[in-house]
């Protein structure tokens, strides 16, 4: 996206003048600002313009609320498919509304979207500090989730008869953009709404935003499957380990996982088109020097290999076709056909990593963003999600950061470290 374009003014409901109730916290101004630029080279236009260059508002407790915590009920939903942290993001805004602001009312949405729609009969749930007490302790999600869109305006009609000021909506880019026509309903029906988005991926593939949450559990799981793959590889006479992790458009578990502890030989990620033909010479020739290999394949690479599907997911999104099963099949077939034995290990740990429950590093990082999406909302602030840029934690206006897909950068310093890593052709077509 070209900078000029860049507009991270965050949409507010009103006015705030209703004093917080927090005490011995600082309170962020809201002329407080992040760069969206790091490096100074990237500023130097707006440097010698004397321009004021592109900047994210700086999350937190502001001194003055637009709702009263007395008299405002919330509601919570978590959609899409699993990842590890969701639990923790739930119980974090609960806590958060509970004891820093004293909201007693808040709903938690059953099934994703389609328990803010009556006629599919989900009940939400009332959560209370209680309730959520341990729930950081599991995998999934207590109110469950579902793929897909819901009609907005049966959607805003269950939050306005149940008297919800502002909605936690917790997942990634489909989740979003239902949070977005969800604003854009509430305003065509005259309804004060605060959506707030915290932004749920283990790919990590939202834009204007350095993590998601779930992410960092994803790379900690999944070094457990390269691990092993590594240990059957060097096991056997010409050993392979083939290991698939999720990572459907955007490759940044595959990459990170090689990073943290350097025994893959070949990493193949969506940004990168590598073929079938110079993949197979480059392993035989691992083959016939080191007498092992480890392959990790993303989800989404070599899709141009394999054979469409034609069908979509609920979600709208096309259905892959399998490239770990495509590998493993040409790379049996190839080794048979030039009379070479091999021994082949498959490992697919994709579903065994998203349900796990959050690692320490993401427990900390979910409740950070928990507490920062509920300081937005009681602020007035509404068709946001909760960033992470520059190390600090920011707002970003929905649109944008459903604007495009993040992904890896070919030319860029991870895949750079990838390649320094793995040893393996920067071309692999």
């Amino acid at each position: 996206m070209d900078d000029a374009t860049l507009r991270f003014e965050i949409t507010r409901l009103g006015e705030c003048h209703v004093p917080s109730p927090m005490r011995g916290v600082r309170f962020v101004g809201d002329d407080e600002r992040v760069l969206y630029h790091a490096r100074l080279e990237d500023l130097g236009p707006w440097l010698q313009a004397h321009a004021e260059p592109p900047a994210m508002e700086v999350a937190g407790p502001r001194e003055r609320l637009l709702f009263d915590p007395s008299s405002i009920a919330c509601g919570i939903v978590t959609c899409g498919g699993l990842c590890p942290g969701l639990n923790d993001v739930i119980r974090a805004i609960v806590l958060s509304l509970r004891y820093h602001y004293g909201v007693t009312r808040i709903h938690g949405f059953r099934y994703g979207y389609e328990g803010l729609v009556h006629r599919h009969g989900h009940a939400p749930l009332d959560l209370t500090p209680e309730a959520v007490a341990r729930i950081n302790e599991l995998g999934g999600t207590v109110l469950g989730s579902s793929r897909g869109p819901q009609d907005p305006a049966e959607m805003v009609r269950t939050l306005k008869d149940l008297g919800i000021g502002i909605l936690f909506t917790i997942g990634g880019d489909g989740t979003l953009r239902g949070a977005h026509a969800i604003v854009e309903e509430a305003g065509r029906q005259g309804l004060s709404l605060g959506v707030i988005g915290v932004p749920k991926t283990i790919d990590n593939d939202i834009s204007f935003t350095q993590r998601t949450f779930g992410f960092a559990t994803a790379v900690t799981e999944a070094r457990w499957a390269t691990y092993a793959a590594n240990a059957e590889a060097e096991a056997a006479r010409n050993g392979i380990g083939l290991v698939k992790l999720m990572g459907r458009d955007s490759g940044f578990i595959a990459a990170h996982t090689v990073l943290v502890n350097s025994q893959v030989n070949f990493c193949l990620i969506p940004e990168v088109r590598f073929s079938l033909e110079r993949l197979l010479g480059d392993l035989s020739a691992r083959l016939q020097h080191r007498g092992h290999a480890v392959i990790l394949v993303a989800e989404g690479a070599g899709q141009d290999l394999v054979a469409p599907t034609g069908g979509k997911d609920a979600s709208g999104n096309a259905k892959y076709g399998d490239i770990g099963l495509f590998l493993r099949d040409a790379i049996s077939d190839h080794f048979r056909r030039t009379g070479t034995e091999i021994s082949l290990k498959y490992i697919d740990p994709s579903y065994m990593i998203r349900s796990q429950p959050a690692s320490p590093v993401d427990s900390a990082f979910c409740l950070l963003l928990g507490q920062h999406a509920v300081h937005a909302g009681m602020s007035g602030r509404t068709d946001m999600v909760v960033s992470f840029w520059n190390h600090e934690f920011t707002h970003v206006p929905i649109p944008l950061a459903v604007s495009a897909r993040k992904k890896v950068d070919p030319l860029g310093a991870l895949w750079s470290s990838v390649l320094a890593s793995t040893g393996q052709a920067r071309d692999l077509w």
